[in-house]
């Protein structure tokens, strides 16, 4: 049960750090500059992480066996970054800001899931999209 946790915990903790510091990037400080130094600190974390992780060796061997989702992700973070960056400077509060987003990124994740992936929706599930959906409304109002 603790190895289906720690992930999730790992990401709603990393997430708790990543609002606050976006919330916090100063309004004057250029977004892009502020996430080219987030992009370099992330790199050479990532690179000493993959240096101890017993891979650093195998650099060649472990580079071949990457595709093109490594660049999309690369470029889905930045928007996402920049679009959260954005969601604060204009004024949205912490909790609504995330909550919105969170919310229908879950419910359209949901829907490409049973309409690309062919996995199932249960009814119980699509009530729930409904009800995130009112929750969406009835918080931004």
């Amino acid at each position: 049960m603790l190895h289906m946790l720690m992930p999730i915990i790992l990401v709603v903790f990393s997430n708790v750090f990543y609002n606050l510091s976006t919330k916090y990037t100063p309004s004057g400080a250029n977004p892009f500059l502020s996430l080219t130094v987030t992009y370099v600190t992330a790199a050479v974390l990532s690179f000493l992480i993959f240096l101890t992780s017993g891979k650093g060796m195998q650099l060649p061997a472990e580079v071949s066996k990457l595709n093109w989702t490594a660049l999309i992700l690369g470029i889905s973070i930045v928007g996402l970054e920049l679009g959260y960056i954005y969601i604060y400077r204009v004024g949205w509060k912490m909790g609504i800001g995330s909550l919105v987003a969170n919310i229908a990124l879950a419910c359209i994740l949901l829907l490409i899931g049973a309409l690309f992936l062919k996995e199932s929706i249960s009814i119980r599930q699509l009530i729930g999209v409904f009800v995130c959906m009112a929750g969406l409304i009835l918080v931004t109002k």
